[in-house]
């Protein structure tokens, strides 16, 4: 883990938070904007609602958006000995090969199979820590399978099964390209609506792609930051959304990422020091001292305490921020992951060498 010059290191127990339970969103609001937002800068806390967001940016301003889409990506099987299996799509590699999470009181071993709905089965071919990469038999691919079978894949922490209803609440409205296993959830707070309202401020937009693993809901399981192994993400730039980031830059104005993952998107892509188009994949795992290159704002949810994104939004809006932030948000009783409500931040100015 890098660090600024002056900054102590960091340990995983620097971001940590207890949150009463009451407080994790289980459903939606009941319109997708209604949410509310808390606008975090340097030195000021200020509650609004997220239909307010247009009247926080300026025209000129560029929003850059996530547009992957969530597939159906939870299977649930057994093993031959009768043992339930739940399985959770990481990627698909071939038609008929794919990683994927496990939960098993006893994982099987290489070479034993899971029985599928459908007369289906899917035999593991090797383990890598909590990963699982197997081969489906069936008379369909694995993609075609997971349309057929599978289940919306709401996040652990939503107790309640999957709805009919949230195969479109856990989907962006603008979502293009299958391949994601989670919802990139600060863009489910937009709606046409409010979408139309930001272009007729002159608000401009641009997209990346970035299809979200189920590594995404690996816990960090040491304490010293810089031992943590982060999984690997596919995602792709266009070229466009490059030319969008140039202009918004020459006119002076904010490029502002809707969600962490196209702010991890933007900045992998810049890792060499200029942005790069196309496809690619990161394993970037920023911590506090990470420089960014490209993001002046972020829109995101609140987090997880422990987790990867956590110490994300601390090293983009500083540890104190977050920290006063999140205090904030419980007194005031605000909605929290998924399906909770939002966060704009401003990101914490770059102290310089030496400082």
């Amino acid at each position: 883990m890098r660090t600024m010059p002056g900054h102590p290191p960091y340990h995983l127990s620097d971001f940590d938070y207890a949150l009463p339970p009451e407080l994790i969103a289980q459903m939606p609001a009941a319109s997708r904007s209604a949410s509310r937002l808390l606008h975090v800068g340097e030195a000021r806390l200020d509650d609004r609602a997220f239909s307010d967001l247009p009247a926080l940016l300026t025209p000129g301003d560029l929003l850059i958006f996530n547009d992957t889409k969530v597939i159906r990506s939870r299977l649930h099987g057994r093993k031959r000995s009768g043992g339930k299996v739940e399985l959770l799509l990481e990627r698909i590699l071939a038609p008929a090969e794919a990683w994927l999470q496990l939960a098993a009181s006893h994982p099987p071993r290489p070479g034993d199979s899971v029985l599928l709905e459908g007369g289906a089965q899917a035999t593991v071919l090797e383990r890598d820590g909590r990963f699982f990469r197997m081969r489906l038999d069936a008379d369909v691919p694995f993609e075609v399978y997971l349309d057929r079978y599978g289940e919306v894949p709401l996040p652990p922490y939503i107790t309640r099964a999957a709805q009919t209803s949230d195969s479109e609440r856990y989907q962006t409205v603008y979502a293009r390209h299958p391949g994601a296993v989670a919802a990139p959830t600060a863009g489910l707070h937009f709606d046409q609506p409010l979408l139309e309202r930001l272009r007729d401020r002159g608000i401009a937009s641009a997209y990346v792609t970035l299809h979200i693993g189920a590594g995404t809901f690996q816990p960090i399981d040491v304490d010293e930051l810089a031992q943590h192994r982060m999984h690997s993400e596919r995602f792709a730039i266009p070229g466009t959304t490059i030319a969008a980031i140039d202009q918004a830059r020459a006119a002076g104005r904010s490029v502002i990422a809707v969600g962490t993952t196209s702010l991890r998107a933007l900045e992998s892509a810049a890792m060499s020091g200029s942005l790069r188009a196309g496809p690619a994949e990161t394993e970037l795992f920023i911590t506090p001292g990470f420089r960014f290159r490209v993001v002046d704002r972020l829109l995101t949810n609140f987090h997880l305490p422990r987790t990867t994104l956590l110490i994300l939004v601390s090293a983009f809006a500083g540890l104190e921020p977050i920290r006063a932030a999140y205090a904030h948000a419980i007194r005031e009783r605000y909605r929290f992951f998924s399906y909770g409500d939002a966060m704009l931040l401003e990101r914490t100015p770059d102290p310089g060498p030496g400082k």
